[in-house]
């Protein structure tokens, strides 16, 4: 039976139950729900594959017949192939949403109130957004620029920075020196923020020193502050986070109880919110 319930059970509820087994019901099937009716399907496939190899001896032979049943029937029906692969997807994604929001919800405090998450916008805004980038992401310098026009348009957004330096040694040795000049009174992040994701080329720690010079700051103070493992610990947390919640590039978000992947228009991320707002979800009804 592993062999029916592995490879021919999902290809035989939808093909042969379909379109050879239920015409037996047609008179019914219109007044079932779904449920009551998958049931039915599930029933009478289960009771096609015990004829079927009732008599042992010719359980192989009753196999082969079945499986080239199927075979004839799909090929002969290719859209329904296509229909069950789509159903999949959809049944995978919807299942990748609902276990992402338990994670949210299990992680609480750690997802918006790091000691050392950079925090932008309105502190009381009524929606957050949490960005995680990497100094050296081509997206991740465009998602600036959208920000900021969120920022400028919604004054009750609070906007949530997250390093999540991946993409090389110079991305982690930027993301040290962010994390200091973030925690220092005086200095202003944002400033130090934009002024990295405009520079020409890679972002390492030569080029974070030196912009955190021009801002004022000690640059063998930085140095020194950088091998600190309250620096290491802090970015770790992000680490964990992200692994958490199965993010593994950058630029990706956190709106609501959902992670959005990948790099979101101004248009998309302000859409977002304002679901937020009006239903409860990034997407509205």
């Amino acid at each position: 039976m592993r062999f029916i319930n592995t490879l021919i059970r999902p290809l035989a509820a939808a093909a042969l139950a379909l379109s050879m087994l239920v015409p037996a019901q047609a008179q019914s099937v219109g007044d079932m729900s779904k449920d009551e009716l998958s049931a039915l399907i599930e029933q009478i496939v289960e009771e096609k594959i015990e004829n079927l190899l009732a008599d042992t001896p010719k359980a192989s032979a009753a196999k082969g017949r079945f499986g080239m049943a199927v075979e004839d029937y799909l090929l002969a029906n290719p859209q329904l192939l296509e229909r069950m692969s789509v159903a999949l997807q959809t049944q995978a994604q919807e299942a990748e949403i609902a276990q992402t929001r338990e994670t949210l919800k299990a992680l609480g405090d750690r997802v918006y109130n790091d000691p050392d998450q950079v925090v932008l916008g309105n502190p009381n805004g009524d929606v957050t957004v949490v960005e995680f980038f990497d100094y050296n992401c081509g997206y991740c310098r465009q998602a600036v620029g959208n920000m900021m026009q969120l920022l400028e348009t919604d004054k009750n957004v609070r906007f949530i920075l997250r390093e999540f330096p991946i993409l090389s040694q110079g991305s982690a040795d930027a993301a040290r020196i962010s994390t200091i000049v973030n925690r220092t009174e005086g200095v202003d992040y944002l400033e130090f923020h934009t002024k990295l994701f405009q520079s020409r080329g890679q972002v390492d720690k030569a080029r974070a020193l030196e912009v955190a010079t021009e801002m004022g700051m000690n640059p063998v103070e930085l140095e020194l502050a950088m091998q600190d493992q309250s620096i290491t610990q802090a970015i770790g947390r992000t680490y964990q986070l992200a692994d958490a919640l199965g993010i593994n590039s950058t630029p990706n978000y956190i709106i609501g109880n959902e992670v959005v992947r990948g790099a979101e228009s101004y248009e998309g991320l302000k859409r977002r919110v304002d679901n937020l707002r009006e239903c409860g979800e990034t997407t509205c009804p």
